[in-house]
């Protein structure tokens, strides 16, 4: 049987949230995942080391998180799309290793189900608190692409969209996912194979004399596996165009300003989010990921009281979308922020809002009821 008859047939099913990002992930066309046991993102790690023999793929359980990231970078060089997945302890010892892809400009996907911390926490808690650390916790100028979903049907679209992406910019991704959107059965729609965009890493085939591993001429290089027969030089340290170090600083611009407005330059092709009761709204509500879940019920029910409050949800967190959220801040007397943490998405909803700004924090390990959120809707009116 061929592969792709192996993979997950159009239609609908009843699924776990973590076993529609494995499923997401080989439609997408994931080669190689190397990863190490964490809660609560284990059912990702279980199902791929099952599916991935019956496609002739490839799954490695590492000593550990570092080793996994690394193993991933080390296949993406080689040339095939390459994932991980881990929970909050992991994702840190994961951060030196980002960066690493991102100056190497290595795709990958890392799938982060967020659980409550810091430190060990509550490994079954749900957690929203590593919105800051998915976009800055690696060292230096660099930008990547951070998605959130809210529904098993969106855990599995933004798998794919991730790795579209990751190979697209030649970036890392990340999934921001968490324990409730991981662990939650909910209806998925798989469409026709022919449907389902899938975009693989532009490939040089020139002259290898000519080859220039990083070159400036576009913003993203075209790419050359190792292994075959093209001179490569990888490295951490700031590179040229060959990929050899150099310490001058005409190189280091060129590299570091190519890195970050790769990105940068395409930010609102990359932003994803939905809208609910913005055409009135006195009150917006900017929230993402399971929150975004309960946020929803609380703003029916604010508008079944009179309340004009309407609500932006967030699938794209980074780059942040920083438009449709000033636009509805020129509307809007007030907007509140709902995530479990003690407040992080509000920062950059703060710089970029014309009206004021306060959060909605809930930050005990479990999803905040809509009764919570309405409480602080109405406080806010």
């Amino acid at each position: 049987m061929s592969g792709e008859l192996k993979l997950l047939k159009p239609g609908t099913y009843f699924m776990m949230g973590n076993v529609a990002c494995a499923e997401a992930a080989l439609i997408a066309g994931c080669e190689f995942y190397a990863g190490y046991p964490i809660t609560p993102s284990n059912e990702i790690a279980e199902h791929m080391s099952r599916r991935m023999p019956q496609l002739g793929r490839h799954f490695i359980q590492m000593e550990d998180e570092i080793a996994s990231i690394v193993a991933v970078c080390g296949a993406s060089a080689a040339g095939v799309k390459a994932m991980t997945a881990t929970s909050g302890p992991g994702f840190s010892l994961m951060m030196e290793t980002i960066g690493l892809s991102a100056m190497l400009e290595l795709p990958c996907v890392i799938v982060n189900v967020q659980r409550a911390g810091p430190s060990t926490g509550i490994p079954t808690f749900v957690g929203q608190g590593d919105v800051m650390q998915a976009r800055w916790g690696s060292h230096g100028d660099y930008e990547l692409v951070v998605y959130a979903p809210s529904t098993v049907q969106e855990f599995f679209d933004l798998t794919i969209e991730a790795f579209n992406t990751s190979e697209w910019l030649r970036i890392p991704v990340i999934v921001l996912s968490d324990e409730v959107v991981g662990h939650m059965y909910g209806r998925l729609q798989v469409p026709g194979y022919d449907k389902i965009k899938i975009i693989n890493r532009k490939r040089y085939s020139g002259p290898r004399e000519e080859y220039l591993p990083y070159s400036s001429e576009t913003l993203v290089p075209l790419f050359v596996a190792a292994g075959d027969g093209y001179r490569i030089h990888m490295t951490g340290l700031t590179h040229d165009e060959r990929g050899y170090p150099s310490l001058e600083i005409e190189d280091s611009h060129k590299l570091i300003e190519r890195l970050v407005i790769k990105v940068r330059k395409n930010a609102k092709n990359l932003w994803k989010y939905e809208t609910l009761y913005l055409d009135d709204a006195d009150v917006v509500v900017v929230t993402f990921g399971i929150t975004a879940r309960s946020t929803e019920e609380a703003v029916k029910r604010a508008r079944s009281e009179g309340l004009k409050v309407g609500m932006i949800k967030l699938l794209t967190l980074w780059p942040f979308p920083e438009d449709p959220v000033r636009v509805a801040s020129q509307y809007a007397r007030r907007m509140l922020v709902a995530e479990i943490n003690m407040g992080q998405l509000i920062h950059p909803v703060r710089e970029v809002a014309e009206c004021p700004v306060a959060g909605i924090n809930y930050p005990v390990g479990y999803v905040p009821p809509p009764e919570y959120i309405l409480d602080g809707i109405r406080a806010a009116v």
